[in-house]
């Protein structure tokens, strides 16, 4: 595989034509369009013996969800991003182009978790995100030293990353995950009006009174021509980080989800979505909405306390892989996982998502 480099140095991939580098601000303008929808936050598996990475499972898994039409986002939280080393994250990204080319997937886009410890090694993992094949970057501020990080700070580490990366970038909001970082919607919004590589945020506060209020400003029609964004096929976004309000959230003009939830039932959850987006225009859909939405809901509920061990283990109940987290992570005890496969919350949606699934294959 060949590549050259653009005026700043930044190695892309020009093979593919995944991304090409303006001259000018070495920001590459992406194929494979960000649009609205579903993205499944892509769990890492590893060989039990080694926890060396497991390839055949991952490809595996992101050409499943994709066959859906959910797309995969690789080395975030559920793909365990503070586990894998640089070069790993690499060879996740390649795999998984090479994978979705092999299966005719040559316009499913690829995002790719870039968030690390300093600014410096954030955009240096934003530029190897984009030589490998990634087509966008989704960063999460580090919570390290999260009681030092003023509003002042926490603006400029997001506007130099977007000025930096060579790919758009997705704000990541995880109080969670970042020693209880929480962006709020003032900052989310001056940041999408002032970065124009910005191209979305994940709330994964599941704060549904925030994502309302980024979308009065980015999704009302004005925004996009006031505020062109560098790439113009990456619009900024605003994605709920949890899949259990995605229908009221349709009607406040937010734009989807990054929704773990999408590994388990990925046909359910873009059927869920399609569903949701149908309504705007006939609600005579809206009864059959709110009904998936409530199965979608209790299972999201449900299956999300379990964590990273809990999707992994359903995950090889349904599909024969899945595997432990890399340590420390303890796996799901068994009777922990005996008593969530059995939950009627889970029942349900693998009720659904074997429907929906077995009508996509037979049709």
């Amino acid at each position: 595989m060949s590549a050259h480099a653009g005026s700043n140095g930044v190695h892309v991939n020009g093979v593919n034509g995944v991304h090409h580098v303006n001259g000018t601000n070495g920001i590459s303008s992406a194929s494979r369009p960000l649009t609205p929808g579903i993205y499944a936050p892509i769990p890492t598996f590893f060989q039990p013996d080694t926890e060396d990475l497991d390839l055949d499972s991952f490809t595996a898994h992101v050409v499943r969800v994709a066959k859906s039409g959910v797309r995969p986002l690789l080395a975030g939280s559920m793909g365990e991003a503070h586990h894998l080393s640089h070069a790993e994250r690499v060879v996740l990204i390649k795999a998984a182009r090479r994978a979705l080319d092999q299966a005719g997937l040559t316009s499913t886009p690829i995002v790719a978790g870039t968030g690390a410890g300093s600014t410096r090694d954030t955009v240096e993992l934003c530029k190897e995100a984009a030589q490998a094949g990634a087509d966008y970057a989704i960063v999460i501020a580090s919570g390290y030293y999260a009681g030092a990080l003023s509003r002042k700070a926490l603006k400029a580490f997001f506007t130099e990353v977007s000025q930096k990366s060579p790919i758009p970038v997705i704000i990541y909001n995880y109080p969670g995950a970042s020693g209880g970082i929480d962006l709020d919607s003032d900052l989310i919004t001056e940041l999408a009006t002032e970065c124009p590589n910005l191209a979305g945020v994940k709330l994964t506060c599941g704060n549904v009174g925030k994502l309302t209020r980024i979308c009065a400003t980015v999704s009302d029609p004005s925004f996009a021509s006031q505020r062109p964004r560098l790439d113009p096929n990456a619009p900024f976004l605003v994605l709920g980080g949890f899949i259990d309000f995605i229908l009221p959230s349709t009607f406040v003009n937010a734009h989807g989800a990054i929704t773990g939830l999408a590994n388990v039932a990925p046909y359910t959850i873009q059927r869920l979505y399609e569903l949701s987006e149908a309504t705007r225009t006939d609600l005579s859909l809206l009864p059959e909405a709110q009904r998936l939405q409530g199965i979608v809901a209790r299972a999201d509920f449900t299956i999300a306390k379990a964590g990273i061990s809990g999707t992994k283990a359903l995950l090889e109940k349904l599909y024969g892989y899945g595997g432990n987290p890399r340590k420390p992570l303890p796996p799901i005890e068994p009777e922990v996982l005996a008593a969530l496969w059995e939950h009627p919350h889970t029942q349900d949606i693998v009720r659904v998502e074997r429907e929906l699934s077995g009508k996509v294959a037979a049709a």
